[in-house]
């Protein structure tokens, strides 16, 4: 009798296979014949291993959730009692454990990975990734204390087992949770120890490009984080050239490259993202250091190949750094005065927060000083404030709030609102800013130049801005250097000092033209047409004259323009639905629009 049952759970198990396998699968049917399976009451072995395929089969193919966790659940259970069958039940419980989380049911995937961790430490592989696997779970809750540890249990694990290339791949991994959480005392030299064994490595090259393009990503991060822009320039290049290498057709797969020893069977990312990685670190730095149409440039690019990958496999991580790519170009157009397509990029942001939740989540914040930055643009400045305000209640990212704060502070003394200006002071104290970042710095100095400036302090202003000044030349941050110059300028106009002004508006309107920033070239060619007035150059002065009606004109266009778009709406959203203003199918390039 015994014979028999063999005999139909293991016809039933060929049949399942065939359905599955045949063009068109017929997965109804092959569902039908796994779960016939359990009335023969098959061996416990393979009752566990069918389980777990029907999960699997359930969760690729139907919308039917809770089946597939009680399987799944049955597969975790059943498999823990038997003894070398780590496959099925390390499989089964990483695949019910990231099913919970993505229910947002993390309380029940953490006990089920902490249990297989402590059952899987014989198996490397599955060691190693369910480490991997529950750390990302406590660092997409910002526990990165817990998540760090966790990595570093993994690094020490990885050296024992003698998984060389899996013990770098730990280290950068608690690396990068590390510059998320600002703990930069703790990753230098973290940085360090990853770079030495990345430079002294023997083993897979293309291991070895793979681990040095993670490590290099990381310390573009580390520079661009501090703001440092003229520093990360040399590493910034190194990595540029590993992701082409990476890119070359002769290149191997991602299983090739991670297929070494069975613990060492890991990717930190695939090379197409990488890919799209470097392009989006790249245009960071070009945004930062103030080259806006390198910036525009690389975000074309990036977002057609994010594009093209949505179509083959729309994994999480390419809505992300599509988001992100359309944070930082906004800030971009605004800079070059272009206002009509910096809000159809936000309105495509807000469209990408609509269709994922998580993404709304967790870039609130950044939506906000969005926001905040066009309604200042359009001289909107109630809506800017509340922007502002809603991005820093949203938010305890100190970066994200100094830079909300600097430009609330500019809100108010445009405003002339001195008293809530001085409410901001100690906030935006370029002593004292509560930010590692370099640039964030010279930008507080700057802010101080313009309130005493304001104030027809005139004396103190140029003090700040010379220190702005001496910041922003060390790190080429040229937009500041630009905006101090012809606030300079502008303070030796006032001071009747005619030669100093020119020697300081002439560079400015250079540098403004070269980023380019339009209403700085708007501000320099005020100045210019005065000082070439005072000085009797006609010729000079209706030339300037000239140009400043021309971006004064192509200013208030795009003012107009961007005024009458639905999207304007956007600056009354604080919370809850956006208000149905925008086009659901955003454009993949950015270089067309209105204008």
């Amino acid at each position: 009798m015994a014979s028999s049952q063999d005999a139909w759970y293991l016809s039933l198990l060929g049949l399942a296979e065939n359905f599955r396998t045949s063009s068109p699968p017929d997965i109804k049917l092959c569902i039908q014949c796994l779960q016939a399976v359990f009335h023969f009451k098959p061996p416990h072995r393979v009752e566990a291993r069918t389980h777990l395929q029907l999960g699997n089969i359930l969760l690729q193919h139907t919308k039917n959730i809770d089946l597939a966790i009680t399987h799944l659940e049955r597969a975790w259970i059943l498999s823990q009692t038997i003894n070398q069958f780590d496959d099925v039940k390390f499989e089964a419980a990483s695949v019910l454990a990231g099913l919970h989380d993505q229910q947002h049911q993390s309380n029940l995937s953490k006990p089920i990975l902490r249990k297989a961790i402590e059952l899987s430490q014989h198996s490397i592989y599955w060691h190693c990734r369910l480490i991997f696997q529950l750390a990302q779970i406590h660092a997409s809750e910002c526990d990165y204390e817990l998540a760090s540890s966790l990595l570093g249990v993994g690094v020490d694990y990885a050296h024992i087992s003698s998984a060389a290339y899996t013990r770098v791949l730990f280290l950068l991994s608690k690396g990068m949770l590390l510059l998320i959480d600002k703990k930069f005392n703790e990753v230098l030299p973290l940085l360090n120890q990853a770079g030495h064994l990345v430079d002294n490595w023997q083993g897979n090259q293309y291991q070895k490009e793979y681990l040095r393009v993670f490590f290099l990503v990381l310390q573009v991060c580390h520079y661009l984080m501090a703001g440092q822009v003229k520093s990360v320039k040399p590493c910034l290049k190194q990595l540029q050239q590993s992701i082409q290498t990476i890119m070359m057709p002769t290149w191997p797969t991602d299983e090739v490259v991670s297929n070494g020893n069975s613990g060492e069977m890991f990717i930190w990312m695939p090379k197409q993202h990488l890919y799209v990685l470097v392009y989006l670190v790249t245009v960071m730095h070009s945004m930062q250091a103030g080259y806006m149409n390198k910036a525009q440039e690389y975000t074309d690019k990036a977002l057609a190949q994010i594009e093209k990958l949505k179509v083959l496999d729309n994994k999480p991580i390419l809505s992300v750094f599509q988001l992100m790519l359309l944070e930082h170009i906004v800030m971009c157009r605004l800079v070059m005065g272009n206002k009509t397509l910096a809000l159809q990029e936000i309105a495509q942001a807000c469209n990408l927060c609509q269709q994922h939740p998580h993404l709304l989540k967790s870039h609130r914040p950044q939506l906000h000083t969005m926001l905040g930055l066009y309604a200042m643009s359009m001289n909107c400045m109630d809506a800017a404030e509340v922007q502002f305000q809603s991005a820093l209640q949203s938010s305890k990212e100190r970066d994200l709030r100094t830079f909300a704060n600097l430009n609330l502070a500019i809100v108010y003394l445009r405003a002339k609102r001195e008293q809530e200006f001085a409410g901001l002071l100690e906030s935006i104290n370029p002593e004292n800013l509560p930010t590692h970042s370099h640039s964030l710095r010279a930008a507080a100095y700057y802010v101080q130049g313009l309130q005493s400036f304001f104030q027809a302090r005139y004396n103190e202003a140029k003090r700040y801005l010379r220190e702005t000044l001496k910041m922003a030349n060390a790190e080429d941050l040229n937009r500041l250097t630009s905006c101090s110059l012809v606030l300079l300028g502008h303070i030796f106009l006032s001071l009747n000092n005619s030669r100093e002004s020119m020697n300081m508006v002439t560079p400015a309107m250079q540098l403004a033209s070269k980023i380019p920033d339009v209403h700085v070239q708007l501000w320099a060619s005020a100045i210019l047409k005065d000082l070439y007035r005072i000085s009797g150059e006609v010729s000079s002065e209706n030339g300037a004259y000239t140009m400043h009606c021309n971006f004064s004109s192509t200013l208030l266009k795009d003012h107009f323009a961007s005024s009458r778009m639905s999207e304007h709406n956007l600056i009354q959203w604080t919370d809850g639905p956006f208000p149905e203003v925008f086009n659901s199918t955003p454009s993949t390039s950015t270089s067309t629009g209105l204008m």
